[in-house]
């Protein structure tokens, strides 16, 4: 079994460097709570292959999550795949980013979240879950941008 969430935010900034600022997930921690540390590897700018290794804890267990960078096309798509092996991983996940005509840029965000063994229970909590927090999602990463891009 499997599901997706989504969420969708605008943000007052340059679809160019909300772009550059997501595609850099070691940004993830300042707006996803779960994650307690995350590294980039190769440590280099990202690009399709990058890995990036993280800590999250989720239902009060700490877990090691692996995502692959899968698709990278400046400045308007970034798709990710969970290679860990979880009871619950993110299948496919990504963001599009179009850019607004006042010059912010819309983010779509979204997982297709999937169970393997005992996981396959437990996905449709985890997807009610993340379907609940979607917007604070979508305002958190606006917040993280907002904080991290100065405005022109």
């Amino acid at each position: 079994m499997s599901g997706q969430f989504e969420a969708t935010v605008d943000i007052p900034r340059p679809v160019d460097d909300v772009f550059a600022f997501l595609a850099d997930g070691r940004h993830d921690p300042e707006f996803s709570p779960r994650v307690l540390r995350i590294e980039r590897v190769p440590d280099a700018p990202t690009a399709v292959g990058t890995v990036f290794r993280s800590t999250v804890k989720d239902a009060g267990m700490k877990t090691a999550r692996e995502f692959r960078i899968t698709t990278l096309e400046a400045p308007r798509t970034i798709r990710w795949a969970e290679v860990s092996s979880n009871t619950v991983t993110a299948r496919e996940g990504g963001y599009d980013l179009e850019p607004l005509p006042d010059g912010g840029t819309r983010v779509r965000i979204f997982n297709v979240l999937e169970g393997h063994g005992l996981g396959k229970l437990l996905v449709g909590l985890a997807v009610a879950a993340a379907r609940k927090d979607a917007p604070a999602f979508g305002a958190r990463i606006r917040a993280a941008v907002e904080a991290a891009i100065p405005p022109r």
